[in-house]
């Protein structure tokens, strides 16, 4: 169905000074059979174009080097990771040391936790988010038992102001000097899957300082999407998949910052693995580890190449674009879908992001008031792809790097018309 968009809106694409990173990405053209507009960055960021030409450059070199890749070629694989550090480093406002690609996000909650968990008998709890994307739970749960705790005693979630999904910064507040003698650590997604909300976390940090805890963030949903500065908000350490946001593929890898007033504290517990050893002496295969400065130090295998090539062609259009600049648009994109869904009538369906922009992402979170997901699936059959989240959420995820103006209009024009239906 071809669908007449306002001038306005299509002036606005035309004026956008990003617009032509758009056309650097590989895009689903139609969904069940319909114009495809996607809107699930925030599950799974678009392909870039380049990303074949950077793995097909490895593939071929493995094809005619063999083992010799490892040191040879545009790109050796021995220093991968290291190829892309600077430009993550970038996009978290962390310093090249503190900052290095590695494994999946959980494993690296885990190792990070091994490192910053150290409980006593008087401070031993972990305050996590509201409504903690499971795997988190999970992670933070297993965590406190394996040191001996009840995950009910030990872990304190946040709690949403009364009607509503968002967690202000007063309640975070009012935790801390309920508990703050208590807690040893802070775990917490910089921008809550479910709701969208981008939590303060400078603040939190420096709450979490203040009472003698330690500050981490779960970056998953932040990481590619809001402006960061972790160095100077002085996390502690913090972790993110690369798959949503950062456009690295299915399952690609995550980042890892550790604040470097930690990176030369070679006392702090870890777990240990080859890759985490000082490079100028790996390969004497000593028997005793000695640990790099920084992030590196947490390292424990040598790097997948693959993945990490698919991961240099996304992080070279975000050097070129800037975070301060998709920040802007995604403003921009995002405020417009908030206005378009608000002027949409009845009562069907309910903003819970945040109002305030500095308080969201990319992300809009509607809460579908009869919570079944036949309003989901009716958008789908019209060509959105978006997602579901139980028990009664559609996530959109108006992405600066390749959505457009119009399709934030078209895509409201069919949530209209689908509401309209089931009325």
């Amino acid at each position: 169905m071809e669908r007449k968009i306002p001038e306005e809106i299509l002036e606005m694409d035309r004026r956008d000074p990003l617009g032509h990173f758009r056309d650097k990405f590989n895009r689903p053209a139609t969904f069940n059979g319909e114009p495809c507009i996607y809107l699930c960055g925030n599950s799974l960021g678009l392909q870039p174009s380049r990303a074949v030409d950077f793995v097909e450059l490895e593939m071929k070199k493995w094809a005619e080097m063999g083992v010799e890749g490892h040191v040879k070629g545009k790109y050796p694989w021995m220093p991968y990771h290291e190829f892309l550090t600077d430009k993550m480093a970038e996009i978290v406002g962390g310093k090249p040391g503190e900052v290095v690609v590695m494994n999946s996000l959980t494993v690296n909650l885990h190792l990070l936790m091994v490192s910053f968990y150290r409980p006593t008998r008087k401070k031993y709890k972990i305050l996590i988010e509201f409504h903690p994307f499971p795997s988190d739970r999970y992670a933070v749960e297993s965590q406190a038992k394996f040191h001996g705790y009840d995950p009910q005693d030990a872990i304190i979630e946040l709690q949403p102001d009364s009607g509503s999904a968002y967690v202000s910064m007063e309640s975070i507040e009012q935790k801390f000097e309920q508990h703050g003698d208590e807690i040893a650590l802070v775990l917490i997604g910089g921008v809550n899957y479910y709701s969208g909300q981008y939590y303060d976390i400078p603040r939190i940090s420096k709450l979490a300082h203040k009472y003698g805890a330690v500050a981490g963030f779960d970056l998953a949903h932040a990481a590619g999407n809001v402006p960061l500065q972790l160095n100077e908000w002085g996390v502690d350490f913090a972790a993110w998949c690369s798959y949503k946001y950062l456009n690295s593929g299915p399952g690609a890898l995550s980042g890892v910052f550790v604040h470097e007033r930690h990176g030369k504290d070679f006392d702090m517990p870890r777990f240990a693995g080859w890759w985490g050893h000082d490079k100028q002496t790996r390969f004497k295969m000593g028997s005793e580890f000695v640990p790099m400065e920084g992030a590196e130090g947490w390292q424990l295998s040598n790097p997948p190449i693959l993945p990490m090539a698919c991961m240099q062609a996304s992080l070279q259009l975000f050097h070129e674009a800037g975070m301060n600049s998709l920040r802007k648009k995604s403003e921009q994109l995002v405020s417009l879908c908030e206005n378009l869904i608000n002027s949409i009538p009845g009562e069907r369906i309910e903003l819970i992001t945040p109002e305030n922009p500095g308080e969201r992402g990319c992300q809009l979170s509607l809460r579908v008031i009869i919570s079944d997901r036949k309003l989901f699936e009716t958008i789908s059959s019209k060509g959105v792809i978006a997602d579901w989240r139980e028990p009664d959420v559609i996530r959109i995820a108006p992405v600066p790097l390749y959505n457009t103006y119009s399709e934030i209009y078209i895509f409201s024009e069919i949530l209209k018309e689908s509401i309209h239906e089931q009325s």
